[in-house]
């Protein structure tokens, strides 16, 4: 017998080009009929599958969807085809998606710590902005009746995170999204200076509390929470640093959540009054780690189709075990995600 339909809200993270792992998620979540999604949270490259995949819904339902994100991403690997980050030959020979090795990216790293965006950058320079102006029809994405569309930004002045709202939606507020302080120079909206919504939302959860009639909340998550072993290179402490950084955010949302499950299910607050929010993940696990934070700027189609297929297997997987939670059970323990930690 057919599965009835389920909403969700989907809360999509930032991570470049591992972004592409979410398209695969998406493709699958899109490909299920019995899979609906009510609304979408994105920072940066989460952002960005958002807006194209509210577009495509307009101009044409799933498969639609699904074509316009595969075209979006082609785009982005055909722009970088000729970009100085590219792996070396031996990484090719041996299978490494890494640029840890690749003069490009020595240099650029080199450059991006000693020297300002305006410094390196004075023309603003930013290929991404032309792709997502080409591909993505905005008045379709603030019209969009099929789903909410929440995206994240963070206030450069006070820290604070900033939503923007499906309604209002603008190119300059989703590269404010993917906006990195060390890469770009702070994206302004409305007078405000914007940096990359990692900092503060990673991908926020809270939009969906007040605005959606569904209470499950599926996280695609692409950056590792934890990871074993001290770090002891420089490089090495600078990735994990920035994993920490832009876990944090989510990592405080999600104990939040907890913290108000116990207080429901202990009988001290009122469930009329407090929302019991079902939180589920689809992580990349271990399939991402040993990829390495370098390979988050590797935008080679081949790459990119290794990420969507890795994601849509994870998406499909998780569906045949936890499509009967959805309306009824955190597939998620964040009990144990939280009692006793340090």
């Amino acid at each position: 017998m057919a599965k009835p339909p389920k909403k969700i809200n989907l809360a999509l993270q930032g991570g470049g080009a591992h972004g592409a792992f979410t398209w695969g998620v998406l493709d699958a979540l899109l490909d299920d009929p019995c899979i609906e999604i009510e609304a979408i949270s994105g920072t940066s490259a989460g952002a960005m599958n958002a807006v194209i995949l509210a577009d495509g819904l307009v101009q044409g339902g799933p498969a639609a969807a699904r074509e316009k994100l595969e075209t979006f991403w082609h785009a982005v690997s055909k722009a970088a085809r000729f970009s100085p980050l590219q792996r070396t030959p031996w990484d090719r020979m041996n299978g490494n998606w890494s640029l840890d090795q690749s003069p490009g990216h020595v240099f650029f790293d080199l450059m991006t710590r000693f020297f300002s965006p305006s410094q390196f950058n004075p023309m603003k320079y930013n290929p991404l902005r032309d792709i997502l102006i080409e591909h993505v029809d905005f008045d379709n994405v603030c019209g969009c009746a099929q789903m909410k569309v929440f995206v994240a930004a963070t206030n450069a002045e006070t820290g604070r995170v900033k939503i923007f709202d499906r309604a209002e939606l603008t190119p300059d507020m989703v590269m404010a999204s993917a906006c990195l302080p060390f890469l770009f120079e702070a994206v302004e909206v409305d007078g405000v200076p914007y940096w990359d919504g990692g900092y503060s939302g990673n991908p926020p959860l809270f939009p969906f509390y007040h605005s959606t009639e569904s209470s499950d909340i599926l996280i695609v998550q692409v950056n590792p929470v934890e990871r074993e072993g001290e770090p002891r290179s420089a490089q090495e402490i600078m990735n994990r640093t920035n994993e920490i950084t832009f876990n944090a955010s989510l990592l405080k949302e999600l104990r939040a959540l907890a913290f108000v499950k116990r207080l429901i299910h202990d009988g001290h607050l009122d469930p009329k009054n407090y929302r019991d929010m079902l939180v589920h993940i689809i992580d990349s696990k271990d399939l991402l780690k040993p990829l390495g934070a370098s390979s988050k700027l590797n935008a080679e189609w081949e790459f990119l189709c290794y990420l969507r297929d890795l994601g849509r297997q994870r998406a499909q997987q998780w569906i045949e075990m936890h499509y009967d939670d959805l309306g009824k059970r955190d597939s998620v323990d964040l009990r144990a995600m939280f009692d006793g930690t340090h």
